[in-house]
């Protein structure tokens, strides 16, 4: 388990760096939170899509995980449809873990247990109202660490050695 990665704790009410996008089934979700979260002092990188025209979500998610990745933002959230497809994404690229969140106890659990770092949901299975709370619990809940530590470095050294 030789994998040092870089977790630390998160100020409760920090601004964030966050990276944003997904597919056309998520546009008008994408949208709504970048108005939140820019209210809420959050700075905001849209990602793309631009509009509910189909496209295909995989650049889009990518460019998300890879701003997180590269550290040009802290965290990212990725819409689609379901959230599946684009987790799946994000989680391609080396250092993410993303999380399908659509309810409060995923959204809690993947920050506690997992130090996620993407956020993935569905605009066709979350509501604004839901979402606006899914995405408010997720940046504020720290990660747990403890026992929870060895586990994303055993994590992190499965990633390592795939590649």
């Amino acid at each position: 388990m030789g994998a040092k990665a870089p977790w630390r704790r998160v100020e409760r009410d920090m601004a964030f760096r966050i990276a944003i996008g997904g597919d056309h089934a998520g546009f008008e979700l994408k949208q709504h939170l970048i108005g939140v979260l820019e209210s809420q002092g959050h700075k905001v990188e849209d990602f793309g899509t631009d509009s509910t025209e189909p496209v295909d979500y995989p650049p889009f998610c990518a460019a998300v995980a890879r701003a997180v990745a590269e550290g040009v933002a802290d965290r990212g959230i990725v819409l689609g449809g379901s959230g599946q497809g684009e987790q799946i994404v994000a989680n391609k690229i080396r250092g993410i873990r993303a999380a399908l969140c659509n309810d409060l106890y995923t959204a809690r659990l993947s920050r506690q247990h997992n130090d996620a770092n993407v956020l993935s949901m569905g605009g066709r299975i979350v509501a604004f109202g839901l979402a606006d709370e899914i995405v408010r619990l997720w940046l504020t809940t720290e990660f747990e660490g403890g026992r929870h530590v060895r586990r994303l470095a055993q994590i992190a050294d499965l990633e390592a050695e795939a590649r």
